[in-house]
């Protein structure tokens, strides 16, 4: 008798797949106090050395929140990255992100997209993210590219890949777009702008965009998506071949991840790496812990997978730590085996 045949992950999903997946794992929009359009942890890269010596590359990659996934996905090189998060404004801004990398030819022609600048002048693709960064500081957004960009998102989206996007997408698209993008371009910091949003002050938590971008893994070598063309061609390429996928879903939740790994059993897959950022914190402060730690026992998981966390956590601190110049407390990230975590769970 012949054993049965396994699926594997495509090299490319197709459109209908993509939306399929996303549809099929996603909950309910839940809340969170802020809409977090971008990263506070400042020592996020210093991992990633660690990360890529523990952690297998070329498996499934799941995370949580916006752009600082991208480093890891470019460290782990995945068959498929799986971005989960209780708000579907997250699903927004990867959605925004995903037609603004398709749409751009190298990274000041997405910069000038994402924050509806006109292209400033003394700067190449060639050029250092440091003073790409710093010619947008010298050119304005308008009106009128934010609303050419916009409806190009949305064609994008909804014609060339055919979405069938829920009514208020591309409302939700438009508020991260503005609110974030076009208001804070590379000033952009955690705390500026949208719900929950504190100012703009800077510090740890109060780092800018621009900032973020040119931080370090400790040992002076900037792993983020736009430090060169490199890693942000690496970007745009998985996002072209759908292989981003956001879904909507809490981590104590019933079915996102429950569904997720039950599928990724069915392809034959195994996860790399969860990256968590702190919401263990709340899941602590909710009691709702070992739900999570039961839903990630459903995953295909072995004893190479690995979290990546910030702040203490409930298992208290991994290996790795902060970044350079940044990340104490609950601004440093560590790393910690996942199969332990899953086998605690009281079934």
């Amino acid at each position: 008798m012949l054993a049965p045949v396994r699926a594997e992950i495509p090299a490319r999903l197709s459109d209908k797949d993509f939306w399929a997946l996303s549809e099929r794992f996603s909950e309910p929009n839940g809340e969170f106090q802020s809409d977090n359009f971008l990263s506070n942890e400042r020592g996020y890269q210093a991992v990633i050395p660690e990360l890529i010596k523990t952690a297998k590359a070329g498996r499934i990659y799941l995370g949580v929140g916006p752009e600082q996934n991208y480093p890891y996905i470019l460290a782990l090189k995945p068959q498929l990255a799986i971005i989960f998060d209780v708000r579907r404004g997250n699903l927004h801004e990867q959605l925004l992100y995903k037609a603004i990398f398709e749409m751009s030819s190298d990274r000041v022609d997405f910069l000038s997209r994402l924050f509806c600048r006109p292209k400033p002048e003394g700067v190449t693709p060639a050029s250092s993210i440091a003073a790409i960064m710093a010619a947008f500081q010298n050119v304005s957004p308008t009106e009128e590219i934010y609303t050419k960009n916009f409806k190009d998102v949305a064609d994008q989206l909804t014609v060339k890949h055919g979405f069938a996007l829920h009514a208020d997408d591309l409302n939700g698209i438009d508020y991260v777009y503005k609110t974030a993008f076009y208001n804070g371009g590379p000033n952009l910091t955690y705390n500026m702008a949208g719900r929950g949003s504190r100012g703009g002050g800077r510090g740890g938590f109060g780092s800018t965009y621009a900032d973020i971008q040119a931080l370090d893994d400790g040992t002076g070598l900037n792993r983020g998506f736009l430090a060169n063309e490199e890693n942000w061609k690496a970007m745009k390429d998985m996002e072209e071949r759908n292989l981003i996928l956001p879904v909507v879903g809490d981590f104590a939740g019933s079915k996102a991840i429950r569904g997720v790994g039950a599928w990724l059993k069915e392809q034959g897959a195994v996860v790399s790496a969860f990256y968590l950022s702190n919401v263990e914190q709340y899941l602590n402060r909710n009691g709702v812990e070992d739900v999570f730690l039961c839903n990630v026992a459903q995953l295909p998981l072995d004893d190479t997978s690995t979290f990546i966390f910030t702040g203490a956590g409930r298992f208290g601190g991994g290996f790795g730590g902060g970044g350079r110049g940044g990340g104490g407390g609950l601004n440093t990230t560590f790393l910690r085996p996942m199969l332990a975590d899953a086998k605690s769970c009281a079934k």
